[in-house]
């Protein structure tokens, strides 16, 4: 399941360049830290408007499993960071929301 949204601000795009490569990237992130099954990964890049804050926003929903443990999560935030800063030369907020097995309801 994991959902990974990027929101960057409109005076920062022109530097969110190499988007495939950097989809990659995260994608082999959730299915190597996370052990996401690969066709489950989905991955979006949204600009807006900035108010305040990081000139990047990561936000992952993903299903609560028992090896999905603070430590993997943490693991998997630390090389998000990192591949976000590799990439861009930003740091981004990162916040990751789990949500129990049977939840959330979902299609396709």
């Amino acid at each position: 399941m994991p959902n990974l949204t990027f929101y960057f601000s409109e005076e920062q795009a022109d530097r969110c360049i190499e988007l495939p490569a950097f989809t990659r990237t995260c994608s082999a992130l959730c299915v190597d830290i996370l052990a996401a099954a690969p066709d489950n990964v989905h991955i979006i890049f949204v600009t807006v408007k900035p108010g305040c804050g990081h000139p990047v926003y990561a936000e992952l929903f993903y299903r609560l499993t028992p090896w999905r443990t603070a430590e993997v999560m943490e693991n998997f935030m630390r090389e998000l960071d990192l591949a976000t800063q590799q990439a861009w030369g930003l740091m981004a907020r990162i916040r990751c929301f789990g949500s129990p097995a049977p939840y959330p309801y979902a299609r396709n």
